[in-house]
């Protein structure tokens, strides 16, 4: 079997850096290592695939690749099947997932990432189907997939666009910690791993480390919340049931 080669960021947009730019290191580096020269873009999280897909290709042109949407291709499976590397966007994690049953793309996504080792890369709702399940993503459930099961490329489950407690903040209704703690009571909660805006995994085979310009915090269930630093080993995290 292929090393698994995944870059998962938090967010597509963070705070004083153009679209990508704060990533385009990693994304670069990835890319280059397998000899990419295009891009499959999966735009099924928003509903306007064609804007989607321009704003995309605007990154990826400026660092020497070609973007292709799979919406233009009559036959979305066999796009996967042929691709040289995937990338997923963020928007709604629900309307997503469901895109990705209804056309029947998880097992052609799962079997081209994990048996033949090309990149993926995610961002935001991108990731959050990248992991176990979609159970820990903060959208709204405005369509319901067949199931919260995702690709399971990671056997744990990502916060992304995590936000720490403000203190002095007004706001009284329920943190992010203590929406994920909730999640964790279930019997078939998973690990969680926090990603603040700006910080991304990266896992190569059975490697996996902490990325980007910000850090995350990581949930074991019945163990207290862990800060974790950008360059941190997270390899253990790969071995969880």
């Amino acid at each position: 079997m292929a090393k698994r080669q995944l870059l998962l960021l938090s967010s597509s947009k963070v705070h004083g850096f153009e679209f990508l730019e704060y990533a385009a290191q990693d994304v670069n580096e990835l890319l280059t290592r397998n000899k990419v020269s295009t891009v499959l873009f999966i735009p099924y999280a928003l509903s306007n695939h064609d804007d989607y897909l321009k704003k995309v290709q605007i990154p990826f042109r400026k660092w020497g690749y070609k973007v292709e949407g799979i919406h233009q291709h009559e036959q979305p499976a066999e796009a996967v099947r042929q691709s040289q590397a995937i990338f997923i966007g963020g928007g709604n994690t629900f309307r997503l997932l469901k895109a990705l049953y209804d056309k029947q793309l998880i097992d052609p996504i799962r079997n081209r990432v994990l048996k033949h080792g090309i990149p993926y890369i995610g961002t935001s709702a991108g990731t959050n189907v990248a992991t176990r399940s979609i159970n820990t993503t903060n959208d709204m459930p405005i369509v319901y997939p067949p199931s919260f099961e995702a690709l399971n490329l990671v056997p744990f489950n990502i916060n992304p666009h995590y936000l720490d407690p403000e203190p002095d903040s007004k706001h009284k209704g329920e943190t992010r910690e203590e929406r994920i703690l909730q999640y964790q009571e279930e019997s078939t909660a998973h690990a969680v791993l926090a990603l603040r805006e700006g910080a991304s995994l990266y896992v190569e085979g059975t490697h996996a480390s902490l990325k980007g310009i910000s850090g995350a915090r990581l949930f074991l269930k019945n163990h207290d919340p862990k800060e974790i630093e950008v360059d941190a080993n997270l390899s253990y995290l790969l071995d969880l049931d």
